[in-house]
């Protein structure tokens, strides 16, 4: 099972979602911490400005952006929430 730790800037974004998205996101996180769901959610390695760092699908529309804290692979620290400009 993989932990998670969340940034002060992804629990920021997430308050100003609406409740229905937030329990979104919240039941994706939960498959996110099973690593057999990774293939469903979409998990992919970010590339350019974003290098280093990591993205899975909340739905069509929004991502979360993490990093593997500390080279750790067993923990992912949750960066940010937010539609396709999550990425800029």
């Amino acid at each position: 099972m993989l932990e998670v730790e969340y940034a002060p800037e992804f629990i920021r974004t997430w308050k100003k979602l609406p409740e229905d998205l937030q329990e979104e996101a919240i039941d994706r996180i939960e498959l996110f911490k099973d690593r057999t769901h990774h293939a469903m959610l979409k998990v992919h390695k970010l590339s350019g400005r974003q290098k280093g760092k990591w993205s899975f699908s909340v739905n069509f529309k929004y991502r979360i952006i993490f990093m593997y804290a500390r080279g750790d692979k067993n923990t992912a620290q949750l960066l940010d929430i937010g539609d396709h400009s999550v990425y800029e």
